[in-house]
């Protein structure tokens, strides 16, 4: 059946208030997006900011009467709660594979290829990773992700350890062990993450390979190759951790930070590393290196 969806145009310290407020009346779901053009790039680790306007967007089924729904909100809530609402209906489909329409199968480097559940393979003799990302991050259509699987295709060597950190969808835990890794660790603090990971691991016929943890139940040993995709500012803080994961002569690859924090970035780092060249696509960066 189609669904009707209400947004409602309100501040970022009213959205939470409005939320909580649709939930009794109805809603399947609230989801919370920017209503003017304010980026939030890298939020504070724990942190879950809004924009300075925001748009909260309830999706409702089709027969709920949302001019009444309006009506009670506007009652209940503070007058300056509710700036402006608009009512839309959305035909009716398979939303949880909704993502599907824009994700294809996809190549990096030489022998990997990235391909969503459902479709076929383009070369079946390639190193194939089967992926379906549920609620987590990470499908290889970001900058940041596509980088790191290039790494991987051209750099991992077979029976190497691995430690994936911020794992996400576990598509570079998933792609290491298809490449060779002999045993990949994958981390995150997303439990929505560690479940992605689990699923695709077992899609791909790997999870015996991969170790699933939060962060504080990792095992204290080191590592020939640490990958963490996530942001500059974890990054620059977990630096001196990293570098206690990493075996001597073995490879950090850090990802998800933009080209006006390399230098700050490298500066941390070469106290245990030698840098390497950084790859660099849509303003996104790649840095790699070797523990001294």
């Amino acid at each position: 059946m189609p669904w009707q969806q209400l947004i409602l145009h309100t501040r970022a310290d009213q959205a939470e208030l409005v939320a909580d407020a649709l939930h009794p009346m109805g809603a399947v779901s609230v989801t919370f997006t920017d209503d003017a053009d304010n980026p939030i790039f890298e939020p504070e680790l724990g942190t879950t900011p809004l924009w300075p306007t925001t748009r909260v967007i309830a999706l409702f089924e089709q027969d709920t009467e949302l001019h009444g729904v309006v009506g009670r909100l506007q009652q209940s809530l503070p007058p300056e709660a509710i700036r402006a609402w608009e009512i839309q209906t959305l035909p009716d489909q398979p939303w949880e594979r909704a993502w599907l329409q824009h994700f294809h199968p996809m190549c990096f480097g030489n022998r990997l290829w990235v391909c969503p559940s459902g479709q076929q393979p383009p070369d079946p003799e390639a190193t194939n990773v089967i992926l379906d990302p549920g609620l987590a991050f990470g499908t290889g259509t970001h900058a940041t992700t596509a980088l790191c699987l290039e790494w991987l295709d051209q750099e991992l060597a077979a029976g190497t350890t691995v430690l994936d950190f911020g794992c996400g969808s576990g598509i570079l835990a998933v792609a290491a062990a298809r490449l060779g890794a002999k045993a990949v660790w994958a981390v995150d603090i997303d439990p929505q993450a560690l479940q992605a990971t689990a699923e695709n691991a077992n899609k791909n016929n790997v999870l015996e390979k991969i170790h699933i943890h939060t962060p504080e139940n990792l095992p204290q040993m080191q590592y020939d190759i640490v990958l963490a995709n996530i942001l500059a500012g974890p990054l620059q803080s977990l630096a001196g951790r990293f570098a206690q994961y990493v075996k001597p002569g073995g490879h950090i690859v850090l990802s998800g930070l933009l080209e006006n924090q390399i230098s700050e970035l490298a500066q941390t780092y070469t106290s245990w590393f030698d840098m390497n060249t950084c790859a660099i696509r849509d303003s996104w960066v790649r840095m790699s290196g070797i523990r001294k």
